[in-house]
């Protein structure tokens, strides 16, 4: 059901063959769902943890634990003495270090074999795509609005999933925003609050041990998305009341109206052809096909027109052959729909991205525009590159 980028190619997990990486791993080596095949997929994950705090700390470390293989970690924040009631990958003797350098050396400590990628700067709206692009899931461990919004809109961009959670005094909440399979954040939450409108942990307080028990259910869902097992938190928010000790599970849906993931009203976003009134796609599930499926119509007597939607750097690192290049930002103002650069309206066409978010939501915008026969690409050029040419870069 999800896609992560990396961790879905099931490598074989470096090291499994050396008798003490068997040991170190042997608990998730006895579960059918993880094995040796699993146990490679957490190697080959790339990881982005946001904030090295209290959601931060276990989640890093149970990732760690877990054999995934490159973790990111970004803060820009220093390690104070009052962090120490809650933040447990820090230590008295770090007071004052960089929490992303006394982060790495907790992580070098429990699991040297994992790849440790240092981010000692602030997430913002301008730094958040190219942080999010290099990664294939980010946990969400901010303390802040304005780099919880940030982030979520990177991953609604690049296609990934997010983790998500939130604690204040005894209280919390847990999700997996992931866009085209469900809610982002501003679907349910469509605007940052106001600075002062919700006090913060260094107002309010917070239980320590409460960070512990949410940021384990991070590092849970994380790991989940990565092996493709259960049923990640997605269109669901998990709220834990730390006092009465539930936990309690809200439905909640994707906004075909939402700012970062749906079709906005206005005209920029909406696709207009030959001059005709803008027309918002619907929403819900689109056309799909599957790698083998493309690769065999490709090579048909009348291939259908196969669009790229990704960014440059993007396409810099991987194509599939004879296709198209129309980012999606561009389909989304209008201009690019025309014969001339999509082929005919009753012609085939294929959409592709990283993944499959980003080219779903193209594919929906071809078929509000008067295509007849769109397509989105299921798990993207990472799925083709699994299926059809393994040879090719992958990231």
């Amino acid at each position: 059901m999800v896609e992560p980028a990396d961790p879905r190619r099931g490598q074989a997990a470096p090291g499994l063959a050396d008798a003490l990486a068997r040991t170190r791993y042997s608990r998730h080596l006895l579960l059918p769902e993880i094995g040796s095949s699993g146990q490679g997929r957490l190697a080959a994950a790339r990881v982005l943890v946001v904030g090295a705090g209290g959601l931060g700390s276990p989640t890093l470390l149970y990732l760690a634990a877990a054999g995934v293989g490159t973790i990111g970690i970004v803060d820009d924040d220093t390690v104070d003495l009052s962090n120490l009631q809650r933040q447990i990958v820090h230590t008295t003797a770090g007071v004052g270090a960089s929490k992303v350098a006394s982060a790495a050396e907790a992580v070098a400590r429990l699991n040297p074999s994992v790849r440790v990628e240092a981010h000692p700067q602030r997430l913002t709206a301008e730094t958040a795509d190219a942080l999010v692009a290099a990664y294939d899931l980010v946990v969400d461990g901010a303390d802040n609005f304005a780099t919880r919004y940030a982030v979520n809109d990177a991953c609604v961009r690049a296609g990934v999933p997010l983790v998500w959670a939130s604690v204040l005094r005894f209280d919390a909440q847990v999700a997996v925003w992931w866009a085209g399979h469900g809610p982002c954040l501003r679907c349910v939450f469509p605007d940052e609050p106001p600075a002062d409108a919700v006090p913060s942990c260094a107002e309010a307080g917070v239980l320590g041990a409460l960070c512990g028990a949410v940021g384990s259910v991070q590092a849970t869902e994380a790991i989940k998305l990565i092996l493709d097992i259960g049923e990640p938190l997605i269109g669901r928010v998990l709220v834990h009341d730390g006092l009465r000790q539930s936990w309690d599970s809200l439905a909640v849906q994707a906004d075909p109206r939402c700012r970062a993931c749906g079709i906005p009203d206005d005209a920029d976003a909406a696709a207009t052809v030959g001059g005709a009134e803008p027309v918002a796609p619907p929403p819900g599930p689109v056309p799909t096909v599957d790698a083998r499926t493309l690769a065999r119509e490709l090579r048909s007597p009348h291939p259908p027109v196969l669009v790229d939607v990704r960014s440059a750097p993007e396409r810099a690192i991987v194509t599939i052959p004879d296709d198209r290049w129309v980012e999606l930002g561009t389909l989304r103002a209008g201009a690019a729909w025309t014969p001339e650069l999509l082929g005919p309206q009753d012609a085939p066409i294929v959409f592709y991205c990283k993944t499959g978010a980003r080219s779903a939501e193209a594919t929906r915008l071809a078929l509000a525009a008067g295509w007849r026969y769109a397509a989105n690409l299921e798990g993207g050029v990472l799925a083709w590159v699994d299926a059809i040419d393994p040879r090719l870069a992958s990231y």
